[in-house]
């Protein structure tokens, strides 16, 4: 049964038409935060036209588009049902809605764009359409009896298999009929499962001769692992021996990289090597410390690279016939002239005519290392967003293709929330201050704290320190959460990294002690120790507390159960994900498990938190392949908030959507 059907217009978004079948569903689409409106944000806004199918709040919703005339088809139904029809329905709905009003539909959308002085209002489409509720009621009412009739028909042969009795056996036939052979492989089965059951009892199987040990009837292996059998016990683990001669004192100091020394390896001299002053941020005129926005190779600041006009046929030729084929090339050429040779004039864009331009394309996107899956729903969204439209000839169609591919590219990477972190830490900061001044009480400042989540060696513990540091040239103290009590040095390598962050701000504007590491050795509860350094920050005056997280590979259930609970017990500001610049399809299945576990497992009053943001590792490997940041904004829908570069503190660098959408479009 559905809940909703509504057509309105994609560029006013006015409803022309709309229907709700039960009092709930008459909320979906009057509420702002509806799953109809929740639609239009999440979904068509962002460009992901090409989900074909939408789920909130216990609502599947499902859509298409008549791109002529700008409308879209919308229909809601419970997301517990299981409705095959809806695709026929909405299909049948446009195809008789365009046929029965599409002159009322003309004039009202020139209207709105404003071609004609001629005013048509809503109200007067309405009064158009006064007779379309009962052609409504009786496609669906055809459409929903003939799916039923459907379900019926591929029900019936098998109830009548199971009701029609078998015939008996023949004693001279050699063929066994379907009930023999169903008896047999029940009686088969049942053999084999009290073999199976004699095995774990210690028993061997009956007709089986295989025996344990020294005659016995157990198995050759102890269900318990133990070597009660041989009376033998394995060996205790004997301590390795690396030199002839025990390590003396010097010798133990000289190895000893992990204490809190003063010595040549904590100097600010030999330390200085950690910043490149070519790749420092600015600051501006307030005194504020930014980092440096993201260029590519050979370009420069205001740079806007080559010319992408023939992007879309560089694409498609060489996704087809290759560079080193002159005369498939030619032959490819040929053809694609005579199919836009034929788009003269006022010609509709079929699927037809956009299949070869959009395979190219979608060729293109993946070697720039955009996942399959999104690279498919991109293009598919393209599609559907041109199919219906009319264009004047060659040039006219490679312009459409290019506008919409771009317009879908920015819309998926505009960040839908604030990535200004500096304005959300002041701002918390300064809502803490006034609360507690204003309080009775003696209580805090609570810090902003930023949990880093991601897979095994993707850099997290490095890029946090580039944080940091970018945060205390800003004159925040920073105090670093070592949460990762599994890693062998993971500790360690924080402390160095503590050691010459506070070697490098010596005693700056950020004062001496502006970071500190907070930890509690191996072992320990990783939640528990994040509560700890929080309360400690909030103590002693700290303004950021950057929570370092193990590595887990995003299958782990018990681990991401564990992240789950950290992030459940201290709430973070932020969690952002650090990934790698390098994978395709991967930053796909990491990210999208991440946020789910995260949500489903750190759900709290019936709400979860997932991913806020992501830092990208390793970007200077890939050039202009910069495929991995649209996947992985296109699976959460989260900014991008920094890229890593490099080795030094300062290689941290800002993303631009205008510099991402030339580099996927550079061939």
């Amino acid at each position: 049964m559905l809940d909703h059907c509504s057509i309105s217009h994609k560029g006013s978004g006015a409803v022309i038409w709309s229907r709700s079948f039960t009092p709930a569903a008459s909320q979906l689409a009057a509420s702002p935060s509806s799953p109809v409106n929740s639609l239009v944000r999440e979904a068509l806004i962002e460009g992901r036209t090409a989900e074909n199918k939408y789920e909130k709040d216990g609502y599947s919703i499902k859509w298409t588009f008549a791109n002529e005339l700008d409308l879209i088809f919308v229909v809601a139904y419970q997301r517990i049902l299981q409705l095959t029809y809806i695709e026929d329905l909405l299909s049948a709905v446009k195809a008789l809605f365009m046929k029965m009003f599409q002159p009322f539909l003309v004039a009202f959308v020139a209207s709105l764009r404003g071609v004609t002085a001629e005013e048509f209002t809503i109200v007067q489409l309405r009064d158009a359409l006064s007779g379309w509720d009962k052609l409504f009621d009786k496609l669906l009412k055809g459409i929903e009896d003939k799916a039923a009739q459907d379900r019926k028909s591929r029900l019936r042969p098998a109830t009548r298999f199971e009701l029609t009795p078998s015939p008996p056996l023949n004693d001279d036939s050699t063929t066994p009929t379907q009930s023999t052979a169903q008896v047999n492989d029940a009686q088969e089965i049942s053999r084999n499962i009290e073999a199976l059951k004699s095995r774990l009892k210690g028993r061997p199987s009956p007709g089986g001769k295989r025996r344990g040990k020294g005659g016995k009837g157990g198995l050759v292996d102890s269900p318990s692992g133990t070597d009660t059998d041989t009376g033998k016990r394995k060996a205790s683990k004997s301590m390795r021996k690396w030199g002839d001669s025990v390590p003396t004192e010097s010798d133990m100091s000289e190895l000893d990289f992990s204490s809190d020394r003063t010595d040549v390896h904590s100097s600010p001299a030999n330390v200085s090597g950690l910043v490149d002053s070519s790749s420092l941020g600015t600051r501006r005129k307030d005194g504020i410390y930014e980092v440096k926005d993201l260029n590519f190779a050979g370009t420069s600041d205001g740079d806007e690279g080559e010319d992408e006009d023939d992007i879309i046929s560089r694409a498609l030729e060489a996704s087809a016939v290759g560079k080193d084929a002159p005369a498939a090339q030619s032959t490819l050429s040929s053809t694609f002239g005579g199919l836009f040779a034929r788009l003269t004039g006022s010609k509709v864009i079929t699927t037809a005519d956009l299949e070869p331009v959009l395979n190219g394309m979608r060729e293109h996107l993946m070697k720039k290392n955009v996942a399959k899956e999104i690279a498919d729903k991109v293009c598919e969204g393209v599609g559907e967003n041109l199919i219906g439209k009319k264009v004047g000839g060659f040039n006219s169609i490679k312009s459409e293709v290019r506008t919409a591919l771009s317009n879908s590219i920015t819309r998926i990477l505009t960040p839908k929330t604030s990535t200004d972190l500096l304005l959300s830490i002041r701002t918390k900061l300064a809502t803490g201050a006034a609360s507690t001044s204003l309080s009775a009480s003696k209580s805090k400042r609570a810090p902003y704290t930023i949990t880093f989540v991601g897979v095994n060696g993707v850099g997290k513990s490095t890029n946090l320190s580039k944080v940091a540091f970018w945060l205390l040239q800003n004159e925040f103290k920073v105090l670093i959460a070592a949460c990762d009590t599994f890693r062998s040095g993971a500790v360690e390598q924080l402390r160095v990294h503590v050691r010459n962050l506070g070697a490098l701000v010596g005693e700056g504007k950020a004062g001496k002690g502006a970071v500190e590491l907070y930890e509690r050795g191996y072992g320990k509860d990783a939640a528990g120790i994040a509560k700890e350094a929080i309360a400690y920050a909030q103590d002693t005056g700290f303004d950021v507390v950057l929570i370092d997280t193990a590595g887990r590979m995003q299958d782990n259930e018990p681990l991401m159960r564990a992240l789950a609970k950290l992030v459940s017990t201290n709430n973070p500001d932020k969690i952002i994900f650090v990934g790698e610049a390098l994978v395709g399809n991967e930053a796909v299945d990491q990210l999208t498990k991440f946020d789910r576990a995260l949500k489903d497992f750190s759900a709290s009053a019936g709400k979860g938190r997932g991913i806020d943001g992501m830092l990208i590792t390793k970007w200077d490997t890939v050039d202009d392949k910069v495929g991995a940041a649209l996947s992985m904004t296109y699976v959460t829908g989260q900014p991008i908030l920094f890229v890593g570069c490099g080795q030094t503190y300062t290689d941290l660098r800002q993303l631009r959507v205008a510099h991402i959408l030339q580099a996927l479009l550079k061939d």
